[in-house]
């Protein structure tokens, strides 16, 4: 396990031993490592607990979290306290009703249970703490695994850290590339569509929906409208069902779509996406091309070095508050615009020789008073020192 992860398994564990209770949440993308975290937590601890997951061939109903929750009550040796563990929790429809009915019930009855909720799909998990959970859950996001995390864990390269992405279960199938690429395609895209979408949410035209995530990775890190996108496909629909899947796709931590920076909260909602994966492994695994195919082309590379930089600032901006956003506007465009309270941050990637001058951080800094502006890939910073730095130095 990496440094990072360990740090939060160090925070579950700590909360965890607190009298106080809270709901612990536990969210983020299929095999990052939350179900490992928890494992690991419940092995360090002496308190007894109860581990079960709701991942089944077909989702289980609210009384299946009522015999479970009986079955952590159980462990309870007064006055010590128990852990029962929800694994894909999201997935049991209404699980956040009988979640609060049972949470309530031991604290009228002083029953020292903690409870630890996993999920993977933000959609559905955030909807059932907002619904019922108000003010009794606190949050852990797992993001995808960074540069450093598979650095030191696999010894992986820089490039192959941007060409195979960073799926921990996938490392040990690099030197077959065509194995590793079924296993990302067959066992994490199919997986997260099939199991943390369509099967929990009412979606009228999957294939539409398959082929929208397969677009947003051929033009990860380009600006396309829903109007483009609907001409390049069959029974499209309308714009308002192609942002619904983009959407879905979004809580199912596959993709982000980037808004414009205009300052304005009602044009950034109306603006086109930047289409982003948030782990290259989606791209190069659809692409189908060798990773020395891409070594050997340029702008392709370059492509993904930049998708590689969003991801990083996607998947960094969780733990930080921070929003990530792109701005264009006629022939200047910034590649990434960060904004946290009131720190403003351009940030521009670079993969080959760098200009002396770049006319769109400058016509952007003219408009909007900046923080800090970044070339990730000039010479004061290479896309290795970049990825190396925490994103609160940046926002500090």
């Amino acid at each position: 396990m990496s440094s990072y992860r360990r740090r939060l398994t160090e925070i579950i564990a700590r909360r965890l031993r607190e009298k106080r209770r809270f709901i612990q949440v536990i969210m983020g993308p299929r095999q990052v490592g939350k179900t490992t975290a928890i494992q690991q937590v419940l092995d360090g601890v002496s308190m007894p607990h109860h581990y079960a997951a709701a991942d089944l061939p077909a989702p289980p109903d609210t009384l299946w979290i009522q015999r479970q929750w009986e079955l952590a009550r159980m462990k309870i040796r007064r006055p010590s306290r128990a852990i029962l563990v929800l694994d894909e929790v999201q997935k049991i429809a209404h699980w956040s009703t009988e979640v609060k009915r049972l949470w309530d019930e031991d604290t009228r009855h002083g029953n020292n249970l903690h409870v630890v909720l996993l999920g993977s799909s933000s959609m559905l998990i955030q909807k059932g703490l907002d619904e019922s959970l108000s003010g009794r859950f606190e949050m852990i996001r797992f993001p995808h695994w960074s540069w450093e995390e598979c650095r030191d864990c696999f010894g992986w390269s820089l490039e192959q850290y941007v060409y195979f992405g960073g799926y921990p279960g996938g490392a040990s199938l690099i030197r077959d590339e065509t194995r590793w690429g079924q296993y990302i395609r067959d066992s994490l895209i199919e997986t997260a569509i099939s199991k943390d979408i369509l099967l929990l949410t009412r979606v009228e035209k999957p294939a539409l929906l398959r082929r929208l995530f397969v677009l947003a990775c051929e033009y990860g890190g380009q600006i396309l409208s829903y109007q483009k996108i609907m001409g390049q496909l069959t029974d499209a629909g309308n714009t308002t069902t192609l942002a619904h899947y983009q959407r879905l796709l979004e809580s199912a931590f596959l993709i982000q779509g980037l808004p414009k920076w205009s300052g304005n909260v009602v044009r950034q909602r109306s603006s086109s996406p930047k289409w982003l994966p948030l782990n290259t492994a989606l791209v190069t695994a659809l692409a189908n091309r060798t990773f020395k195919q891409w070594k050997n082309e340029p702008a392709a590379w370059g492509r993904l070095v930049e998708i590689a930089v969003g991801a990083h600032l996607v998947n960094s901006s969780l733990s930080q508050g921070a929003d990530v956003y792109y701005w264009r506007d006629g022939n200047y465009e910034v590649d990434y615009v960060v904004h946290k309270g009131n720190k403003l941050i351009a940030i521009e990637v670079k993969s080959g020789k760098v200009q002396k001058t770049l006319p769109s951080l400058a016509e952007f800094s003219k408009r909007y008073r900046l923080s800090k502006t970044i070339v990730v890939g000039a010479p004061e910073l290479s896309l290795r020192e970049f990825l190396e730095t925490p994103m609160q130095k940046w926002l500090g």
